[in-house]
């Protein structure tokens, strides 16, 4: 019995030992294992549907709509991401246009890969017609659930006047109106579109339930008016409105909601469109300035409101950052319509201190302000 036992035992152990050593993986499997993972990692992750990019879609649009791929995928209606693997896939190609392919932003654009290059010819700068445009805007004003009561965008008018054609042309025969721009913006000039266009647009489109004393503030250069102007003092507390004008303080673009975000938006729909002649360009510019969106301007004035705290903060200077404070997460809070940040409050209590040898302004009582831009 005790032989038997002995046995027994002995044979467990080697059936031990054995599957011991049929667990053990050999050499030429290991490798063989790391070669299919490293393949597989090398070939990503496989989507089952993958998303069609539209080549007829692509050739429709112009150079002008497909400078970036954010501006192609608003066109195509796809995702940024989408459009990034196609460019990598070489479904899509940059290119760079060979003419001053660093100037502007023009002359970079996404092709098809049989698309051909487009020609380009290099014009003087000398002779391309400008136009200069007066906008004004106000903070936009949104009821409790959102809606828009008043959208805060007056109006933006062009500096143009009507010429007729002094000579044929294969374009026209002469006596022709022509729309040209005015060669000097004056101060005359500046009157009579504030005193003509801009109060009387302020007047139509005022909302009821808002303020009805009007501060306009315009930019520090010398074609403005100034405020105790003879003319614009005869218009200014008419029909129920008392109107102001009051300057920028002195080297602080900030505190201009103009420039600080409002042309650049703008600016990003209206070059997405051809304008071949100036009559195409305030088309342009003015189907620009409707197409934006209330909510975007309030975005501005919420970065003007930014500014304005950090410049108390720094006594009155401008060595600050530009802060970011998440607007778009601001709806989803319920603080971005209900609260106006309090623009209008710190306007009214807001005094400048004067620091770095600049000179600023005091405001008081600001109930509603419209900023002038030229």
């Amino acid at each position: 019995m005790e032989s038997a036992g002995g046995d027994s035992a002995g044979d467990s152990a080697r059936d031990i030992t054995g599957d011991k050593d049929s667990r053990i993986v050999g050499v030429d499997t290991k490798n063989l294992i790391a070669q299919m993972l490293l393949q597989l990692s090398h070939e990503g992750f496989k989507r089952k549907y993958r998303v069609q990019l539209d080549s007829n879609m692509v050739r429709a649009l112009s150079f002008l709509e497909r400078p970036t791929i954010r501006k192609m995928v608003v066109k195509l209606d796809l995702s940024k991401s989408a459009v990034g693997r196609k460019v990598k896939a070489g479904e899509l190609r940059p290119h760079t246009n060979d003419v001053k392919p660093l100037l502007t932003a023009a002359n970079k654009y996404y092709l098809l890969p049989d698309e051909e290059e487009p020609y380009r010819s290099c014009k003087s700068k000398r002779f391309i017609t400008k136009v200069m445009f007066m906008s004004d805007v106000c903070r936009p004003y949104f009821g409790e659930d959102g809606d828009v009561i008043f959208d805060g965008k007056i109006d933006i008018f062009p500096f143009t006047t009507k010429v007729s054609a002094q000579r044929k042309s294969k374009n026209r025969p002469k006596g022709t109106l022509e729309t040209k721009p005015i060669p000097s913006v004056n101060k005359a000039v500046m009157r009579d579109c504030l005193i003509q266009k801009i109060i009387p647009t302020i007047k139509a489109k005022w909302s009821d339930n808002i303020s009805n004393d009007i501060f306009i503030q315009q930019d520090n250069t010398r074609p403005h008016i100034m405020h105790n102007d003879a003319e614009f003092q005869s218009v200014a507390n008419t029909d129920g409105f008392k109107f102001h004008i009051i300057c920028q303080p002195a080297n602080s673009p900030d505190c201009n909601v103009l420039d600080l975000g409002f042309f650049i938006a703008i600016q990003s729909i209206q070059d997405g469109k051809l304008a071949r002649g100036v009559d195409d360009l305030l088309g342009n510019v003015q189907s620009s300035f409707e197409e934006l969106s209330a909510q975007t301007l309030n975005k501005v004035f919420l970065t003007l409101q930014a500014c304005l705290t950090e410049i108390l903060k720094v006594e009155g200077g401008n060595g600050y950052k530009t802060p970011h404070i998440n607007k778009d997460r601001l709806p989803r809070l319920g603080i971005y319509f209900h609260t106006h940040w309090r623009l209008k409050n710190m306007l009214s209590r807001l005094q400048w201190h004067t620091s770095n040898r600049q000179k600023m302004m005091l405001a008081h009582h600001m109930t509603s302000q419209v900023s002038v831009e030229l």
